[in-house]
């Protein structure tokens, strides 16, 4: 099921470390909640230590400024079947609490808004044609 699959998370670099690392932590967890199968699996070493895998493959941390974040966003969408498309909209940073978040995202249209980070998983081919002109985040 996973063997073309290819990861990307695609961040401003001009965001302070603080929000880089939350935001590329926030969209981890939603590519990885959306396909569980690339992390949910144990390894028990020499010593019987089990521990729980963070990744099945690579996961390259991309960057570009936010407004081709937002035109990459907006290429990706809609979602297909088998695309994670996980976006971090800078509103959310501004928000206490989940429902907070859950509450005031169908009032806001994610191509108005500037949006921080994406994760993206899916097909090689699909990924690639998406990030293959980005550099790595330095």
């Amino acid at each position: 099921m996973l063997q073309d699959i290819r990861l990307a998370i695609i961040v401003n670099p001009e965001l302070p470390p603080g929000h880089l690392a939350n935001t590329i932590a926030a969209i981890s967890i939603g590519i990885g909640s959306a396909m569980p199968d690339l992390g949910n699996r144990q390894l028990t070493d020499s010593r019987e230590n089990t521990i729980d895998i963070s990744s099945n493959r690579p996961v390259p941390i991309l960057q570009a400024d936010s407004q081709t974040i937002g035109a990459l966003l907006l290429r990706a969408l809609p979602k297909e079947e088998r695309r994670i498309v996980v976006p971090f909209p800078a509103f959310a940073r501004s928000m206490h609490s989940y429902a907070d978040y859950e509450g005031q995202f169908p009032e806001r249209d994610l191509s108005a808004e500037t949006i921080d980070g994406i994760g993206l998983a899916g097909a090689s081919k699909w990924v690639k044609s998406l990030t293959g002109s980005l550099k790595l985040l330095r």
